[in-house]
């Protein structure tokens, strides 16, 4: 524990460090050492693919779930290279002028202006390729990051912060601008959750256990992305032909990854048009599917549900079904179960899209639109940190613009300076 203390110690001294010459770093030396990261990933795809081997060799416990965001294959490395490239490409979210006025009593100008957060603790389980994508983000938003992988993915992990930080110090970064917790040790954890002198911001990325024990314990502030349970509101004026497209997308484009559809809801009045022909659909593409009384009575194949059903994310090809009296019975159930995460509605009318975009709390509110979109990529932010379900700071996708807060800059045009009177 002494040793862990002292390496973690030393993370934080030198992210501090990498942090302040980040924040007075011009943008365009940051574009240029993330798009020579992203060369570097490119350039040592074949090491760290032979890293992911060596993880997923070790998983064989885990679930397809989590063995598919544990896995890279060539595609999957492209696509961190070109999320990097693509944040590369972002405005620079630093030196904003988000508001300014003068206030002609004291003869003062104030402008809020934007300015990075300092040091950012990432704290993740599974998917290596969050590595890539919070250095990046954190970089061009003028941050440095320790980041802390789940174990089952350390060798992954550490092939992919090697290429990153080959093609950042190329440029001139300091090579504390990412760095990697060297241990797989759980106490590296509690310590960072408590590193306040060293850490500005918690961001964790995985299941409930995770965020609960961030939740919990820290003494950093945090920025917290909960669990996916995600519904789909059918209404009685959406069409079957964009219902099923729909359905079949949000459920099983991915099943493991936090956008995708864990509770459909059918309003009463469509279960006879819609609700057949989308039940044959997901059951013939093997999805297991768990309903109320009335869901069960269209098929013979489909499981009762239980209360735990309508509030479990299930990361697997599996749906829970229910049916709702209107919109506001809809509205009222995933406020309730859900995890105010991601949730959408079928619906051609726009006086019901309204309400439900209005009145669900959730980071995410789609209208005729897949869950799967719940992605940093898909908004244009060229990947996320993670997807933020709290309420302060950020929501939704959180990318390099959210990875920003802000501070007054105070001046005056007085030639004799400004002195408050009194």
């Amino acid at each position: 524990m002494a040793d862990v203390a002292a390496q973690m110690q030393q993370l934080g001294h030198d992210a501090r460090l990498a942090a302040r010459a980040l924040a007075a770093t011009a943008p365009d030396k940051k574009s240029r050492a993330l798009h020579a990261a992203a060369s570097a990933i490119r350039a040592d795809a074949a090491a760290i693919l032979a890293a992911n081997k060596t993880d997923m060799d070790a998983a064989t416990s885990l679930s397809p779930a989590m063995r598919d965001r544990l896995m890279l294959d060539a595609k999957r490395v492209e696509a961190m290279a070109a999320g990097v490239d693509q944040v590369a490409d972002l405005p620079d979210p630093v030196g904003h002028v988000l508001e300014a006025w003068d206030v002609a009593a004291n003869g003062l100008h104030f402008a809020k202006t934007t300015v990075p957060i300092g040091v950012i603790g990432m704290i993740y389980e599974s998917r290596p390729n969050v590595t890539a994508d919070a250095a990046a983000l954190a970089i061009k938003a003028g941050n440095a990051v320790i980041l802390r992988g789940g174990s089952e993915s350390f060798h992954s992990c550490q092939a992919i912060l090697n290429a990153f930080l080959e093609g950042i110090t190329s440029t001139g970064l300091p090579a504390a601008s990412a760095q990697l917790v060297p241990t797989t040790d759980r106490a590296a954890v509690s310590l960072m959750l408590t590193m306040h002198e060293h850490i500005d911001l918690i961001i964790p990325r995985g299941g409930k256990s995770l965020v609960a024990r961030v939740r919990d314990e820290a003494r950093v502030p945090t920025l917290l992305h909960l669990d996916g349970n995600n519904h789909l509101y059918l209404h009685p004026s959406a069409t079957l032909a964009k219902a099923r497209a729909l359905v079949m997308n949000a459920k099983l484009r991915r099943t493991g990854v936090c956008g995708a559809l864990e509770t459909l809801l059918v309003d009463r009045a469509a279960l006879a048009t819609l609700a057949p022909a989308i039940i044959a659909d997901l059951l013939e593409a093997g999805c297991e599917l768990r309903g109320d009384a009335e869901i069960c009575a269209l098929d013979e194949r489909i499981v009762p549900a239980t209360e735990d059903d309508w509030s479990t994310e299930y990361l697997a090809p599996i749906l829970a079904i229910k049916t709702v009296s209107g919109v506001d019975a809809a509205i009222a159930h995933i406020n309730h179960y859900g995890s105010h995460h991601t949730d959408a509605i079928a619906c051609e009318d726009e006086k019901i899209a309204a309400q439900f975009t209005r009145e669900v709390d959730s980071a995410i509110v789609l209208v005729n639109a897949s869950t799967q979109f719940a992605d940093g990529g898909e908004f244009g932010f060229g990947g996320e940190i993670g997807i933020a379900t709290g309420r302060l700071h950020a929501r939704g996708p959180v990318g390099a613009a959210q990875l920003v807060t802000y501070k007054y800059v105070v001046t005056t045009a007085r030639a004799d300076g400004a002195i408050r009177a009194g």
